[in-house]
């Protein structure tokens, strides 16, 4: 069964969005007819660069850790688009490989900047617009955020984190903006393929980011606050 959405007249924020799983999120948002505002600090043309332009997606180059200029960005998008819809929380990085004591003090501030910041900074400055156009926010947790393990455990910490904010954010909200997270377990992206052995298990951005559409459409109005599992066969 096929399942159609149409977010035409709608403004979709897409934060990472030239990574695997945020070009994925933006082009599916662009498909569905929505005006799509792509944010990420790598610049949409660079080589790594997994998004492609389109005439419904308006890139932002910019630094979501860094508060001032968030605050620029979600100014710049409703000046050029007059309301925010949908906020997607993509931005987000992995690290790990050693145990608490052998871990860089350095790498606590990056993690938490990269995974927990954004999706902050993101929210409280694209909040007052979501709040008028009632609008949905969908933020990127994990799987390995619902319990320790070896090895990782700033990220996971990053992604538990995430997964309490948004309920926190839900909490205060509702009835106006209905706010969610998604946890995939094993995402099949380009660098997964290069640190580990790829698997038929895997989950492929593009599933992700037809769930995330889901709960920004109407059929998901009644739910908020929840930390929807993408785990596919994982």
């Amino acid at each position: 069964m096929s399942v159609v959405y149409d977010f035409s007249d709608q403004v979709a924020v897409v934060t990472g969005s030239c990574g695997a799983l945020g070009s994925a999120v933006a082009t599916a948002f662009a498909d569905a007819g929505a005006t799509v505002a792509a944010c990420d600090i790598v610049d949409i043309n660079a080589e790594e660069s997994l998004l492609e332009s389109r005439e419904n997606i308006a890139f932002y180059q910019a630094d979501f850790t860094d508060n001032a200029v968030v605050a620029d960005t979600i100014d710049r998008i409703l000046n050029d688009h007059g309301r925010i819809d949908c906020l997607l929380n993509v931005a987000g990085t992995w690290r790990g490989g050693d145990p608490v004591e052998e871990t860089d003090a350095d790498l606590f501030e990056m993690l938490f900047d990269v995974n927990l910041k954004t999706m902050f900074l993101a929210t409280k400055h694209a909040l007052p617009s979501l709040q008028e156009t009632e609008g949905a926010i969908v933020s990127v947790s994990a799987r390995s955020g619902t319990e320790g393990g070896t090895g990782d455990g700033l990220y996971r910490a990053t992604k538990a984190s995430v997964r309490i904010m948004t309920e926190t954010i839900a909490e205060e909200n509702l009835g106006t903006v209905e706010a969610n997270c998604v946890m995939p377990s094993v995402l099949d992206t380009p660098m997964n393929r290069e640190m580990m052995t790829p698997s038929d298990e895997w989950v492929d951005p593009a599933d992700v980011a037809e769930v995330i559409l889901f709960l920004c459409s109407e059929a998901a109005s009644v739910t908020s606050g929840a930390a929807v599992p993408v785990y596919g066969e994982a």
